[in-house]
């Protein structure tokens, strides 16, 4: 039988290792916060260092103690964007049964990324480190493209007239949206424009046609 107090120091280690968790994802979250408004506000696609620490009002030593570079902050607010995306696509989705209406509500939802100007401002920057991340952290990268892509991939597998089963094959053509409806939402936050109704009228008909559907 363990004696009272090595569970008294048991109890008081798990306490401050709380206490301390608590605290770091405290000061991880305000980094987090001061970056998106430090790129909010200038518009720049790589803040420094110190712009982000006097936001933040903490010190460097803070920052090294949960990062190791800047490129692992952009990494952290480049996952976090991808997680707040597919849990707002994900509602979007919600409100239908119906599966093209469930990719239409996939695509139109990247999309209006670049019709809002708040969220335009805190995804621009992040498609233009996008590869230099991918390249440097390609596991956590392609965790949260995944996350993305699988949702696609459900409601492409659910289009009428495409083969039961078909899982593998729906992916491959989740893949190949993702990297269309991507595509042309860097292309609108690279040259500022919103895009038209006719134009994301045209990418969704023709991700569902290509994906086996009918628009």
């Amino acid at each position: 039988m363990e004696s009272l107090s090595r569970t008294l120091a048991r109890r008081s280690l798990a306490r401050s290792i709380a206490e301390r968790e608590e605290s770091y994802e405290e000061e991880i979250q305000a980094i987090l916060e001061a970056t998106y408004r430090v790129i909010q506000r200038t518009g720049s696609f790589d803040p420094t260092l110190r712009a982000i620490l006097r936001e933040s009002r903490l010190s460097t030593e803070a920052f090294y103690k949960h990062f190791r570079s800047k490129d692992e902050l952009l990494l952290l607010l480049l996952d976090d964007g991808r997680r707040k995306l597919v849990s707002y696509l994900a509602h979007r989705m919600d409100k239908t049964k119906i599966p093209v209406a469930k990719v239409r509500a996939w695509i139109e939802g990247v999309l209006a990324q670049a019709a809002d100007p708040k969220a335009a401002a805190r995804t621009r920057p992040f498609l233009a480190n996008r590869d230099r991340l991918a390249e440097q952290f390609p596991a956590e990268h392609q965790a949260s493209v995944d996350l993305l892509v699988d949702l696609l991939a459900d409601a492409i597998a659910d289009l009428p007239g495409r083969a039961k089963k078909d899982g593998a094959n729906a992916r491959r053509d989740a893949v190949a949206i993702y990297d269309v409806t991507f595509g042309a939402l860097h292309r609108y936050l690279t040259s500022g424009a919103k895009p038209a109704p006719a134009d994301i009228e045209h990418l969704v008909r023709f991700s569902v046609n290509a994906a086996g559907g009918k628009a």
